[in-house]
């Protein structure tokens, strides 16, 4: 289940790594009380899509940065993340989930399909978390090449 509009943001603690993190780096959502905070949860790197939506946001970079804290999340281990991080040149960290905490506490570790299987994966989402710790909006399932546009309407 999806947290609310308005309510706290679930807390966490995960490796990051990326923008001015090191890769051996944790966070956790309280040590960034006082800023907005942005999570924009993805797939897998290193994917179509996900390079879509990455990209968008590498090239718009400019029209985000300070307007808040923003990390991509997924499954997909630091590694991983190197290699996509290198590879696109994004500007900005990722957060590794492997063990699904994050991604289960968001609501967005759920049932898909595709070519009629069922499978379990990240729903492409992303959160805006005020200042305050509240959720501010949250953008479900959206599409990459539009999520950059939905995303900087929110964060005006």
């Amino acid at each position: 289940m999806k947290p609310e509009i308005g309510k706290a943001a679930p807390e966490f603690s995960a490796p990051v790594v990326g923008g001015e993190y090191a890769e051996e780096a944790q966070i956790s959502l309280s040590q960034f009380k006082g800023q907005r905070v942005v999570l924009v949860f993805y797939p897998k790197d290193n994917t179509p899509g996900c390079t879509t939506q990455s990209c968008a946001m590498r090239d718009d970079w400019t029209q985000l940065e300070g307007k808040a804290q923003v990390f991509g999340v997924s499954i997909d281990p630091i590694k991983s993340h190197v290699k996509f991080i290198e590879k696109q040149q994004l500007p900005y960290p990722l957060i590794s989930d492997e063990d699904k905490a994050i991604v289960e506490a968001y609501g967005v570790w759920v049932e898909k399909q595709m070519y009629g299987k069922k499978y379990m994966g990240t729903e492409r989402s992303t959160f805006v978390i005020g200042a305050d710790g509240q959720l501010e909006a949250i953008l479900e399932k959206v599409k990459p090449a539009k999520h950059l546009e939905q995303l900087l309407e929110v964060l005006g």
